[in-house]
């Protein structure tokens, strides 16, 4: 398991290891969630990486606007 320390600034150094298998840069955006006791990071992509992302996703049998109450 990898660690981090909460600085006197309150900044966290993210582990080369994790920085190097998911690609991130310095200076890049994050998203924080909050559930519970438990801080989400999610890496904050372009509009042009994520083009694509959802071109296999099969939209049959999400709910439609006529299905609403």
């Amino acid at each position: 398991m990898v660690s981090a320390t909460l600085s006197s600034k309150y900044q966290l150094a993210i582990p080369k290891a994790i920085r190097e298998k998911l690609g991130l840069q310095a200076g890049q955006k994050f998203t924080l969630i909050t559930k519970g006791d438990i801080i989400e990071l999610i890496p904050r992509r372009s509009q042009t990486k994520a083009r694509g992302l959802f071109n296999e996703a099969d939209p049959a049998g999400y709910r439609d606007r006529k299905d609403r109450v």
